[in-house]
């Protein structure tokens, strides 16, 4: 018995110390991503399957919180000579990751692992934030989204609406008829500036600065207050707001406006497609809800939203087997496999064609729990990208957001008139850009 127990025992420790020994053969390498709670537990899911899927590699995948903090903890990280090979960064960070220098480009790197990537595959929307001029994509897409309106049809019916309105005057009649009806929340609106004004303007093919958003240089200046629908639609906006039609949500206000659509309270709201999977988790039983085409004005032509979210980028200075190894981890995230796994556990959307064909295939769109979420790729593939929808490459755009936030709160608080708000983040803006351009003085976007 006791030869039994001793002989267990070590062909126990024999498996163990053969694990160990395997894990410490693998090479490792870091990357840091940015975010939190149920996404940051699908992100460590992600690195498991790969972890589990070969025995060359090893990722360890660390949460730096949000977006922003990931970014500043990279450069500190950079700094004292201990940055991870991959870092997340959000979409209005890749001009400063661009300007940096300290980058390896994905296409560099991939031949450089002998990596086959046929870029074609990669969705041109999604593909055109993160390249150069020239097209050539610098980081991998991960985490991608668009902008959506979502609906409760309920609410709609009551008012006289089967459909969601599509234009931004059909909107106002139904959110007159909420109102109408004693709906004390026709919609709900915050300020934030990517979907009401950074996608306002891809989907109205509007520009936000000069020189193509940005692309065309780092002299560019913000425009966007002088283009006459921007003008009309933002003191539309006021004015319902005015009316009863909008309600503020915003985390001050105590409660945001995706959990005030989720618990039933508002008829409306503008967010991120990546939303999706967050009302559909916390909203209140037998909510009747879709995503819908974000409105365009009447008479106008639909362009393509543009993406948000955030790529990968790898980072210079790391030993050349983390290379190898992060090469080998950027072809595993762009199997269709991997993007159904990350569409399924998220509400992102694709970002490959390949993945999008594999969704299809699956009849994922069709399945109760993502009924709706094709509307995102509808919109993001509604049009090529144009010179106004294919992304924004300006410079201090999180400080520019948080300008836009201020103003628009002065302008409802009715301490500024709409177009004064208006005038005042755009010369704010340009001062924010113009110390962009002195910090990289010299410096070509690529």
């Amino acid at each position: 018995m006791l030869r039994r127990t001793a002989l267990a025992a070590g062909v126990a420790l024999a498996t163990l110390l053969s694990g160990h020994a395997e894990a410490e053969t693998r090479q490792r390498f870091t990357f840091w991503y940015g975010l939190t709670g149920q996404l940051s537990d699908v992100v460590q899911q992600v690195c498991k399957r790969f972890n589990e899927g070969q025995n060359e590699f090893q990722v360890s995948c660390v949460s730096q919180g949000d977006y922003a903090h990931a970014l500043q903890n990279a450069i500190a990280a950079f700094r004292a000579g201990e940055q991870p090979t991959v870092v997340q960064v959000y979409d209005i960070g890749t001009a400063d990751l661009m300007l940096s220098g300290q980058y390896i480009p994905a296409r560099d790197l991939m031949q450089e692992q002998k990596r086959k990537v046929d870029w074609n595959n990669y969705l041109s929307p999604i593909a055109a934030y993160y390249a150069t001029s020239k097209g050539e994509m610098l980081s991998f897409p991960f985490n991608s989204s668009t902008a959506v309106m979502y609906w409760n049809r309920a609410m709609g019916r009551e008012a006289g609406f089967e459909k969601p309105p599509e234009t931004w005057e059909e909107l106002e009649k139904a959110l007159r008829a909420m109102k109408a009806k004693g709906i004390a929340c026709p919609m709900a609106i915050n300020f934030d500036s990517w979907p009401w004004l950074e996608q306002f303007a891809s989907v109205q093919n509007l520009p936000i600065a000069s020189k193509g958003n940005g692309y065309g240089g780092l002299d560019a200046e913000y425009v966007f207050q002088k283009q006459d629908l921007v003008r009309k639609h933002f003191n539309r906006l006021f004015s319902w707001y005015k009316e009863g039609l909008l309600a503020v949500k915003t985390p001050e206000s105590g409660q945001n406006v995706t959990a005030a659509f989720a618990s039933g309270t508002c008829g409306a709201a503008l967010n991120s497609i990546a939303d999706h999977s967050t009302i559909r988790l916390t909203a209140k039983p037998d909510l009747d809800w879709t995503p819908a085409l974000l409105p365009i004005y009447a008479g106008t032509t639909r362009t393509n939203t543009r993406v948000g979210g955030a790529s990968l980028w790898t980072l210079k200075g790391r030993p050349a087997g983390e290379y190898r190894a992060a090469a080998a981890f950027f072809e595993f995230l762009a199997t269709p496999e991997s993007e159904e796994f990350w569409a399924t556990n998220t509400g992102y959307i694709p970002v490959t064609h390949s993945g999008y064909d594999r969704l299809k295939a699956e009849h994922f769109f069709q399945k109760p729990q993502n009924v709706g979420r094709e509307v995102a790729m509808t919109s993001l593939l509604a049009t090529e990208p144009t010179e106004f929808s294919r992304g924004l490459r300006l410079g201090n755009m999180t400080q520019f957001r948080a300008t836009y936030a201020n103003e628009m709160q002065a302008a409802f608080a009715g301490q500024k008139s709409m177009d004064e708000a208006l005038d005042s983040m755009a010369a704010e803006g340009n001062r924010l850009l113009r110390r962009f351009e002195q910090t990289y003085r010299g410096k070509q976007l690529p």
